[in-house]
């Protein structure tokens, strides 16, 4: 198998339009952790190193002469995240981001299996001492249908392009599963201005 790069031969699921659509999203395997709280702070930041940290070693295993049965050359995917608002979150008319919850996520690929995860992940505890590797994860998980657009520019301005998700779903007889979304960054936020910045935001739906 020749090398697995998202960003060509997976368009359609991480590189969409800047044009709302439906897409269905089917079982994936990701490396995941959980937060809560502003995503400007520290602890934010360390989860993201956790999974970045999980999901390098598994690429970079046949440098150490381990190959897993299956392996084939990829790029590593983006980060991608599912949002949502603790109870007291949900009572303000306004986002305070003290009260977002999320689950950050990296997908991999088909050979990666829990055994080796966290044989991997037994590893990296003993290198890197970071308490953080003791929540990572490996989970399938479904997205299903759902309405996906790709949002230029800060992640304050996103109310606006899901305002436009939503109106695309009036039009198309869809109806949104749930409050929690989906980002999955494509940019890197610490090399890119707030204004280029490009995130494809999903959420579920189903049909009426």
């Amino acid at each position: 198998m020749s090398k697995l790069e998202w960003r060509k031969s997976l368009k359609e699921i991480y590189l969409p339009k800047s044009k709302t659509s439906k897409i269905k999203i089917p079982t994936f395997k990701y490396i995941t952790i959980e937060g809560k709280g502003n995503p400007n702070n520290d602890l934010f930041k360390e989860n993201v190193e956790a999974l970045y940290s999980l999901a390098y070693a598994i690429k970079m295993l046949p440098k150490k002469d381990i190959v897993p049965e299956g392996y084939y050359e990829y790029t590593v995917f983006p980060l991608e995240g599912v949002w949502d608002l603790d109870k007291e979150g949900r009572k303000l008319d306004y986002i305070n981001k003290e009260h977002l919850l999320y689950k950050l996520m990296i997908r991999q690929p088909d050979f990666v299996t829990e055994d080796l995860t966290y044989i991997i992940l037994d590893q990296l505890k003993q290198k890197k001492k970071s308490p953080l590797l003791a929540n990572v994860k490996l989970e399938l998980i479904t997205e299903g249908l759902c309405v996906q657009t790709m949002h230029i520019g800060s992640y304050d301005d996103e109310p606006r392009t899901f305002k436009l998700m939503e109106e695309f779903c009036l039009e198309n007889n869809l109806e949104r599963v749930q409050k929690t979304h989906k980002e999955i960054y494509i940019s890197d936020a610490r090399k890119t201005q707030p204004d280029k910045l490009k995130t494809v935001l999903r959420f579920q739906v189903e049909e009426r």
